[in-house]
């Protein structure tokens, strides 16, 4: 049985797009050349509640494409797949087509 992870508070749960390491005529690229850390959006938590109280909602949602910042995260393993918690407010943009 798969586990599922569900983030508390404003933690959202990424998995990492991993970029091709060869071009498809079988041309090795540099790690440097990859274009975004980017990150598709797993699971969100709740949000969290501001001064009035009111709950504040994350500003990305499941299935949404982000840019990732370099470094930071939290790595969570889950029936051998490497997923990341971040904080919503630790995402940098969401990136679309």
């Amino acid at each position: 049985m798969a586990k599922r992870l569900i983030p508390l508070f404003n933690r959202v749960l990424v998995e990492k797009i991993v970029s091709p390491s060869k071009t498809n005529a079988g041309i090795l690229l540099p790690e440097k050349s990859s274009k975004l850390n980017s990150g598709k959006v797993v699971a969100v938590g709740p949000g969290i509640h501001g001064k009035d109280g009111k709950l504040v909602p994350l500003a990305v949602k499941e299935g949404d494409t982000v840019l990732l910042p370099e470094y930071g995260g939290t790595e969570v393993k889950l029936d051998h797949k490497e997923y990341f918690l971040y904080r919503d407010d630790d995402i940098l943009g969401t990136l679309h087509d």
